[in-house]
């Protein structure tokens, strides 16, 4: 389905045949953009699980297991917002093909590292291509397909997502488990090969390319402001438990501050001189996305937290093997892909924000069962004991995930759509990247290397491990308390859209796809168009 199709100046009753004349080719292009989409997710988890397989072939320290996972994190999150301004200057299926080709190669150094820097050095690598493909899928779906479709569509993409993040592990686990042809941990990463090629040669085919309907400049100063702000950071907070703290830590996150502060005022510069910024800072007067970007942002500090000391928990503390530790997490997948798809299509139209702010409830339920779970039961705790904190963590989760996107993309302007999408990736990934960062504090805090030197036993190191664990679980749910505060500020009930209203300015052709203004949602007739769901 092309942009000129896509777009229309017609009444819903007239724009109804052009929406289902050509339809086939859109669902074969999402399939391609989520299952990208879902490789990039299962690949931010799947190391988890192989952690300690990976620390014993390559000797890596705590400090480089740390790197192989913040630092996919931090690559990403730093380029995730070129990457969506890429993708509106050049064309979002070229940047889309561009970024799977390089998460691809990546991938295979990855799988073929020699040592623990090579492996960080190739995960920064990886993290750099996902940026550029990522941003592209929101990009995509918004361009192909119309208003009435799109709740379907991002329900289908919520699902994804939670299953993407918590299917990571199991598939982790049978890869490393397997060891296969003796690759022990390799095959998590090579497994990418033969995905990425095919959405390489599907993608070419299937997605049709779009582009911002309006001229717009690339940003440079902007992109390395926004890189060295996210970096300065992200950078210590990752580093500073290994090298204990030093001063230059502490300066450079605050310092990541007044670089903040300068990326806004030349942004606004920027908006001034030739409506071209990187970050385009008019986003955040509206109301819904300002809300749900700070969602995503703790929402991913609590992410980068948990599955990482999870797993950490259940294959060092409690000496688990990599295939217990992900069939463990399967009622946790099951749960949010459940969630997920009930949310959007049933109850978040009826209930609307108070579904998001039931799922932070229930995760905070779940994480607090979880914690009494492993207090009381200890280094004795079996798998069964923890399906139901981790089910109830699940529900809420995927309460959460699905809606979310829709919620902060609703009233969007349609020419910032890459921008945005960007804007939406970049804050999650930076919490995660935080959360990730924050693992040094919460739980390698209580763990340190003297604690262990004195444990004489497999069981001390799992008591150690339960308590740190436990601490890191108090510390998620604070923050989710957090998030539930701030979705107040989300709508309190989901806008009515339709599809072709009378405020559509779309024109055949722009390239701005398939977007019109809400017919009786946040604008009227001579405002500007909106993405709509």
């Amino acid at each position: 389905m092309s942009a000129h199709e896509a777009v229309t100046d017609a009444a819903p009753a007239e724009a109804a045949p052009k929406e289902t004349s050509a339809d086939k080719r859109r669902w074969i292009a999402l399939a391609i953009v989520m299952t990208a989409a879902f490789m990039d997710l299962v690949d931010a988890t799947i190391v988890n699980i192989a952690i300690p397989s990976i620390e014993r072939d390559l000797h890596a320290s705590f400090g480089a297991i740390q790197w192989i996972t913040a630092g996919y994190a931090l690559a990403f999150a730093a380029g995730l917002i070129t990457g969506g301004r890429l993708g509106d200057i050049y064309g979002r299926k070229r940047l889309f093909l561009l970024g799977t080709a390089g998460f691809t190669l990546a991938s295979a150094l990855c799988g073929f590292a020699a040592n623990s820097e090579m492996l960080v050095a190739s995960r920064l690598l990886q993290g750099a291509a996902a940026a550029m493909m990522v941003p592209q899928v929101l990009s995509i779906i918004h361009v192909t397909f119309p208003a009435h479709e799109r709740g379907k569509v991002f329900g289908m993409f919520g699902a994804i997502i939670g299953l993407g993040a918590v299917s990571g592990p199991l598939l982790g686990a049978l890869l490393t488990e397997w060891n296969i042809a003796g690759l022990e941990w390799r095959p998590i990463f090579l497994i990418n090969l033969p995905v990425g090629i095919a959405g390489l040669v599907l993608g070419r085919k299937f997605i049709t390319e779009s582009k911002a309907p309006k001229a717009l400049r690339l940003d440079i100063v902007g992109m390395l402001l926004v890189t060295a702000a996210l970096l300065m950071l992200i950078y210590p907070l990752t580093r500073g438990r290994e090298l204990d703290w030093p001063l230059w830590g502490h300066l450079m996150m605050a310092g990541s501050l007044v670089v903040f502060a300068a990326l806004v005022a030349y942004e606004k510069y920027k908006t001034r001189k030739d409506g071209s910024p990187l970050v385009e800072l008019s986003l955040f007067k509206v109301k819904s996305f300002a809300a749900g970007i700070a969602v995503q942002l703790t929402f991913g500090i609590v992410l980068g937290i948990f599955f990482l000391v999870w797993t950490l928990y259940m294959q060092i503390g409690l000496g688990w093997s990599a295939l217990r530790a992900g069939l463990t997490g399967v009622p946790f997948s099951i749960a949010v892909s459940t969630a997920a798809g009930l949310s959007v299509q049933k109850l978040v139209p009826r209930f609307g924000r108070k579904v998001l702010q039931a799922g932070a409830l229930t995760m905070i339920a779940g994480i607090l069962l979880y914690f009494f779970v492993a207090g009381r039961y200890g280094n004795g705790i079996e798998s069964w004991q923890m399906i139901l904190p981790l089910v109830v963590m699940g529900l809420g989760m995927g309460l959460i995930v699905a809606p979310l996107t829709d919620a902060v993309l609703s009233e969007v302007p349609r020419e910032h759509a890459g921008s945005a999408s960007g804007l939406i990736n970049t804050t999650g990934q930076m919490g995660n990247a935080i959360g990730l960062g924050l693992v040094s504090v919460v739980f390698f805090g209580v763990i340190d290397d003297r604690h262990l030197e004195r444990a004489q036993s497999p069981s001390a190191v799992g008591e150690a491990f339960t308590d740190a664990f436990q601490n890191s679980l108090g510390w998620a749910a604070v923050v989710l308390a957090g998030i539930f505060l701030v979705m107040f500020a989300l709508p309190s009930k989901p806008k009515q859209h339709l599809e072709g209203g009378e405020g559509d300015e779309g024109a055949p052709g722009s390239g701005s796809g398939s977007v019109s203004e809400a017919g009786s949602g946040s604008g009227s007739a001579g405002k500007e168009p909106v993405l709509t769901h």
